[in-house]
């Protein structure tokens, strides 16, 4: 697939905090593409501000922010007013912390995980100040949509009901998957992986897993990124570089 003069043009890595599980240091992304006609699309909002560990979290031990998504847009000069949508790829607290500080922002959901969260479920109780905004600031999608040419939402139900991973075709760098949640780590991209303890439906996460890896080989994909790997975080370019 090429790209067109309005698709994608860049896309920044933004890592605004650190979960500190045993062992395990796990980055909190977000993302920003912009179009070649000038968009602005912020994809997940990060933590919210001062959040500390939640102590029915098993194996969390700490958290160490960094700068905010707010903060570190600016740093490129994009400001909260700037961003013209935000894509919401589910409302766990470390993804969707911060929606409501984009007045101007189309949101963009699965309607599945929006209907989930609306109707009481506590996972998604933390953020509900967040991700609940008037429904004319919604566009909920069902499944697999492709939301402007050159990019794709990609409906990845497992981890909570209508996760959404993102494919974004950028003009240099070609295909670039993001997994966000359905895989969080490289070494669960195998077909036979196993559910993460996260996971609200385990079998759907591994059926999602070997959706993404079809749409790889389909699609000849040779960037992709995981949502919390942080040995390949440290290898990746962030903001204020880009992937072009």
């Amino acid at each position: 697939m090429t790209t067109s003069a309005s698709g994608p043009q860049r896309l920044y890595l933004m890592q605004v905090a650190t979960l500190i599980f045993d062992q395990l240091r796990l980055p909190v992304p977000c993302y920003l593409i912009q179009t070649g006609d000038g968009k602005n699309i912020l994809i997940d909002s990060g933590l919210p501000p001062n959040f500390q560990p939640l102590p029915n979290v098993p194996g969390m031990q700490g958290i160490e922010h960094r700068k905010n998504v707010m903060e570190q847009l600016a740093t490129i000069g994009v400001r909260p007013p700037d961003i013209d949508i935000l894509i919401c790829t589910h409302y766990d607290v470390d993804h969707a912390g911060n929606n409501g500080a984009f007045p101007n922002a189309r949101l963009i959901a699965q309607r599945l995980q929006h209907e989930v969260a609306s109707a009481g479920n506590p996972r998604f109780a933390l953020t509900r100040s967040q991700w609940e905004q008037p429904a004319s600031r919604y566009q909920l999608v069902d499944g697999d949509t492709e939301l402007l040419p050159g990019l794709d939402l990609i409906e990845t139900s497992g981890h909570v009901p209508g996760h959404q991973a993102v494919l974004v075709h950028l003009p240099q760098t070609g295909p670039v998957l993001l997994t966000i949640d359905a895989v969080p780590v490289q070494a669960y991209f195998t077909a036979d992986r196993q559910a993460s303890p996260m996971d609200a439906n385990g079998a759907g996460s591994i059926a999602s897993t070997r959706k993404l890896l079809d749409l790889v080989e389909r699609r000849h994909i040779s960037l992709v990124i995981f949502g919390h790997d942080g040995p390949q975080w440290s290898t990746l370019k962030q903001l204020p570089d880009s992937f072009d």
